[in-house]
């Protein structure tokens, strides 16, 4: 064997011996990574890798709740499937969760004085009963005057858990509770009904529209707290699915918004 050779025999074994070495520590550092941040293959694929479907679509959700994007009247087309996902799966529960987990928090720190009048305002559809079962039922996120109609006259809205809960906390804390909602008091029957059925089972007004008010939201909704302010009601809290809920005048000590991407109401 030629000395040249054996030099690069020598010199090729060095080489893959600290190539070995070499590829041990990357190994040893991706395991690292790997534990301090863990992988979850699941959860990546549900992740959104791009500005078109799902990457966008969260982008305009956000956008929403924000109330950057305003006066929408339908859910874009390319992000109906990206709603549905949303509105059916844990995220839309999460969501609801850490908002009433907040109210909670904030209405604990509280001190209430005892007169009976310190109240927390609830808006009632998408904020503490759900027309879910309606939309799913239509396969559209578009609101149809007469079958949605028909679905209020059941009267079968399920409550959306986590308000329930915060709503019979809220009660055990000595807050009186006010519903106020943009439903023409014409639904006043089916809708105290389907309240109490649903465990909503007392509260201090349930304010509803009147059937001749073709004012806007805002101004509905302001001019009912500005009532409540008038007859010495405090109002310490105020949630809504809207931001027509929360804006105006006399809108609480604090406002909360509950997630709700599928319709708008100015």
């Amino acid at each position: 064997m030629h000395c040249t050779d054996a030099h690069d025999m020598k010199l090729v074994s060095t080489l893959t011996i600290q190539n070995m070495g070499f590829s041990f520590l990357i190994l040893m550092m991706t395991i690292s990574t790997a534990v301090a941040f863990p992988f979850d293959y699941e959860s990546y694929l549900l992740m959104p890798h791009s500005l078109t479907g799902s990457g966008r679509c969260l982008s305009w959700r956000v956008a929403v709740e924000a109330n950057n994007i305003r006066d929408w009247s339908d859910v874009p087309s390319y992000c109906v499937d990206y709603i549905g996902s949303y509105m059916r799966g844990s995220q839309y529960r999460q969501d609801r969760d850490i908002v009433c987990d907040e109210a909670l928090k904030y209405a604990k720190s509280l001190n209430l004085t005892g007169d009976g009048k310190d109240v927390w305002v609830f808006d009632v559809d998408e904020t503490t009963l759900s027309n879910l079962p309606y939309f799913l039922s239509e396969g559209t996120w578009n609101i149809n005057a007469t079958s949605f109609q028909d679905w209020l006259k059941k009267g079968e809205a399920p409550a959306l858990k986590e308000p329930l809960k915060l709503y019979k906390k809220l009660k055990n804390l000595g807050f009186k509770i006010v519903f106020i909602t943009g439903l023409s008091e014409t639904y006043s029957d089916v809708r105290i009904k389907n309240l109490k059925e649903v465990g909503y089972t007392e509260w201090e007004k349930l304010i509803l529209k009147g059937a001749n008010d073709v004012s806007s939201a805002v101004v509905y909704k302001s001019s009912k707290r500005k009532e409540l302010e008038a007859s010495g009601y405090r109002i310490r809290g105020n949630m809504g699915d809207q931001w027509s809920d929360l804006v105006g005048s006399n809108t609480g000590d604090r406002t909360f918004k509950m997630p709700n991407p599928i319709y708008y109401i100015a």
